[in-house]
């Protein structure tokens, strides 16, 4: 016999709750923002300044692929989270983190929209791993 009992755990409190609809409205709208930023960056590479002696040297057309693909996946992950399966959670939180990393990199590029994302993105990720907001 398993010792969880789902009748006698806690219910998420309304601040959990709340937390989480917030964290799953905002992957959408970061997705969607990062995947447009992606598309000014492939269709325009004089948009963005490209630093100089950066010793992570990716032209900027390549970083627009790659906020793009990771902007509709953020997008996804933010829309599966209004299921509340587990897999949806788990994937949020990997492409939350995948986000974070790549905007870290990103910052010589565009410094105050990088270090907003890679905010929401750990504040998306503390959200999700609050005890009892997702259920298998």
């Amino acid at each position: 016999m398993s010792q969880y009992d789902p009748a006698t755990s806690r219910q998420p409190s309304d601040w959990a709750v709340t937390g989480f609809l917030f964290a799953a409205t905002m992957m959408v709208l970061v997705g969607a923002f990062q995947a447009i930023a992606g598309l000014f960056a492939i269709f325009d590479g004089d948009f963005y300044k490209t630093p100089e002696n950066y010793w992570f040297d990716i032209s900027v057309n390549t970083w627009g692929w790659i906020h793009l693909i990771l902007g509709v996946l953020v997008a996804f992950g933010g829309l599966a989270l209004f299921s509340g399966k587990a897999w949806a959670g788990v994937l949020a939180i990997v492409v939350a983190m995948l986000s974070a990393l790549s905007n870290f990199f990103y910052i010589p590029y565009y410094p105050f929209w990088s270090i907003v994302v890679i905010a929401l993105d750990v504040w998306i990720i503390w959200s999700l791993t609050r005890p009892g907001m997702i259920r298998a």
